[in-house]
């Protein structure tokens, strides 16, 4: 049996790396052992922050509404409670959306919210 040789997949293989590379300084974008030592990091990097991206909107959404319940005279647990005593289903973002950009539509939803009670 004849022998094959794997240089054409290994430097495919090299040149995808290299591409993902691109933008790193030094030997990181043009050295395959240093670029995809680089580029295994920055993909750990990027699924860890995607996830931490989810974490830290719903953090901020919940600052916001927060401080716009307590200017209607609620805090955020129990303007939760009562929202889902009224029956009202707005996720967190949908609210915190109101709460920047139409108080007093936010303010109407905490007023009927607050019957609920």
């Amino acid at each position: 049996m004849t022998r094959t040789k794997g240089g054409v997949v290994t430097r495919r293989r090299h040149n995808k790396i290299i591409k993902l590379a691109k933008g790193q300084y030094g030997q990181r974008h043009n050295v395959f052992r240093r670029a995809n030592e680089a580029v295994l990091h920055a993909l750990t990097y990027a699924t860890r922050d995607r996830l931490n991206r989810k974490r830290d909107f719903r953090r901020l959404w919940i600052t916001r509404i927060n401080a716009a319940a307590r200017l209607n005279g609620l805090s955020y647990s129990r303007l939760t409670y009562a929202l889902g005593q009224a029956h009202i289903a707005l996720n967190r973002k949908a609210l915190a959306d109101l709460a920047v950009f139409d108080p007093h539509a936010f303010s109407r939803v905490v007023e009927v919210a607050k019957t609920a009670l």
